[in-house]
């Protein structure tokens, strides 16, 4: 008999596996906890800078459960999917309250955690604690249907359900192979077992691999629900006066939920109608940005407005505020308030609006 598909992976991933990077080689929860978020839908390359940058500034949980939202929010922005960094917070101060300061070993109670799922709940257990719990992130489900070729449609929920069951009876029989096996199942889907064109040949499933025995491997796993596109538009005007600039804090739910922007519109005719009640000294347009989320394109068209002191702007766009719904600004949580360079500096803002605020 010859070794099960835990011990193969095991094995390669401490000889061919990824150990380079910053949150590997280490049993310190709050790291692991950290990468495992920012790394969710996004990419490694993306994740680094990031990574170093909030353990430079919040070195512990405690730490970042004592920072402010809007701080939190400031050095997120630009990585997407803000509510993850939202939950992350949440989640430092879970932490702090509830447990003292210290992570949960147990993976159950790790997922009672705001923003922690089952599955990152199994990665901080494994990686930390060598609890035998299995992840089963995207690249895993990949992995493992082609590894069992089991055809599941995984967009049916208890089909996921099984391969949860399938997956928890693979993991290692020794609480010390867990690392190199969470580790081992996320560099197998990251390098070998891709998308398209999975390097078979490279692989250290592929001498049980029933998917690629089948033929199969590249055609799975089967997914048929799409994810339905959207368009949207909106008018945003970039008001500055005195040295300050007029922005307003979105509200705390939906896309960029309390995040910062520019004031904004879904009406072209409403923006321009408040443009014109400014008074603009100078009126600069900038080239629409087409902001890709993973359900929406929203085109944001933006002016640049040069505002006379005399101008009462908060009179204004209080009175686009009480509009009729159409005309109306789009709702906020806090603002229109006018910030100065440094008060800018402290907020998040969405990637689009950092793009125009840096001018890259």
């Amino acid at each position: 008999m010859g070794p099960t598909l835990s011990e193969r992976l095991v094995t390669w991933q401490r000889q061919h596996g990824r150990h380079h990077l910053p949150w590997q080689n280490t049993r310190d929860p709050y790291r692991v906890w950290l990468s495992e978020i920012m790394l969710q839908q996004t990419q490694v390359s993306t994740v680094l800078g990031y990574y170093d940058r909030f353990l430079a500034l919040w070195p512990t949980v405690a730490d970042l459960a004592a920072a402010s939202l809007d701080e939190v929010l400031a050095q997120w922005a630009g990585l997407g999917y803000y509510s993850r960094a939202r939950n992350l917070h949440r989640c430092a101060q879970a932490v702090v309250s509830a447990h003292g300061g210290t992570f949960p070993r147990q993976a159950e109670v790790l997922a009672t955690l705001p923003g922690i799922g089952r599955s990152t709940a199994a990665a901080i257990a494994g990686f930390c604690f060598d609890e035998r719990v299995t992840i089963l992130d995207g690249n895993v489900k990949r992995v493992l249907t082609r590894a069992l070729n089991w055809e599941g449609d995984l967009s049916v929920t208890r089909h996921e359900r099984w391969l949860w069951d399938a997956a928890s009876l693979l993991v290692p029989e020794q609480g010390a192979d867990m690392p190199a096996y969470t580790q081992g199942l996320m560099d197998l889907g990251a390098t070998v077992c891709t998308p398209r064109k999975p390097q078979c040949l490279l692989c250290p499933w592929q001498p049980q691999c029933l998917g690629l025995q089948a033929g199969r491997a590249a055609e799975l796993p089967v997914k048929t629900r799409k994810l339905k596109r959207s368009r949207r538009e909106s008018w945003c005007l970039w008001i500055e006066q005195g040295g300050q600039t007029w922005v307003a804090q979105r509200p705390d739910t939906g896309v960029w939920a309390g995040l910062w922007t520019f004031p904004m519109w879904a009406s072209e005719g409403a923006a321009l109608r408040v443009q014109q009640a400014l008074q603009p000294e100078r009126v600069d347009t900038q080239p629409p940005i087409t902001h890709v989320l993973t359900h929406l394109d929203w085109v944001l068209h933006l002016s640049r407005l040069s505002v006379p002191a005399q101008v009462d702007v908060q009179a204004v766009l209080q009175a686009s505020q009480a509009a009729d719904p159409v005309a109306a600004m789009e709702p906020v949580a806090a603002g229109p308030s006018p910030r100065s360079a440094e008060g800018m500096a402290t907020l998040g803002f969405p990637a689009p609006f950092q793009r125009w605020l840096t001018g890259r």
